[in-house]
């Protein structure tokens, strides 16, 4: 889908896009193009910019997932993003298609984590494990089909891969998420984890921003269209 299609929200400061599985939120050592080489691309196009464009990153995605995104258009609009995601001052929807049942149509999961950088996974381990961090969500199943749940997860601290590696400390698995326990991968490479909805004070207009990312249109998301 085109990029201008795919926005979600735009102004002077910031602009918000419905990231694509696959899409790399900023640069890694694949090389890969990204979504901010995308986004400077259309900025570039539809304002007639001369020279280099300003893009800042706020927050990534990883690769595999999909959903709502924000850049930044200004260094003052950054530093203030910056703040209010440090600050958990943004308040952040997922959903995500599970195999099994979780124990309970809504819970709270606090877990310790501890990252794995050679890995790139995260673990629950106890709560005295040197490096361990706090993480806390909450979740409501929202819908079933015939062999899969949909989770809407609220998430209370933005710790690495978290609501992946909390589901499966509670034995659910993200369809498609093999480094989580799935146990096959999405025909697309992706996983099914969406950043469904972002709600968060504009860091210059003073006004609350909310916006809402249409859910992929693929695979089993059908069922839940």
């Amino acid at each position: 889908m085109d990029i201008k299609d795919r926005i979600l929200y735009e102004d002077n400061h910031l602009i918000i896009v419905n990231k694509e599985v696959g899409e790399l939120s900023q640069g890694d050592q694949s090389g890969d193009p990204t979504l901010v080489d995308t986004i400077k691309g259309y900025l570039k196009k539809a304002y007639n910019k001369p020279g280099n464009v300003y893009l800042g990153v706020v927050h990534r995605l990883d690769r595999p997932t999909s959903g709502a995104i924000v850049y930044a258009k200004t260094e003052k609009a950054l530093s203030r993003l910056n703040e209010l995601f440090r600050t958990d001052a943004v308040e952040k929807s997922y959903w995500a298609v599970v195999d099994k049942v979780p124990p309970k149509e809504h819970g709270v999961l606090e877990h310790y984590l501890i990252k794995d950088a050679k890995a790139n996974k995260s673990r629950a381990v106890s709560k005295n494990r040197s490096g361990a961090k706090l993480a806390r969500l909450s979740y409501t199943l929202i819908a079933a089909s015939t062999n899969y749940y949909l989770l809407e997860i609220i998430l209370e601290t933005g710790r690495h891969h978290q609501i992946r590696a909390q589901l499966e400390a509670i034995g659910l698995s993200i369809k498609g998420d093999l480094k989580y326990g799935s146990r096959r991968s999405n025909p697309d490479g992706g996983i099914c984890l969406h950043a469904r909805s972002l709600s968060f004070i504009h860091p210059v207009k003073g006004e609350r921003i909310a916006v809402t990312a249409p859910i992929p249109t693929n695979g089993v998301w059908q069922a839940f269209g």
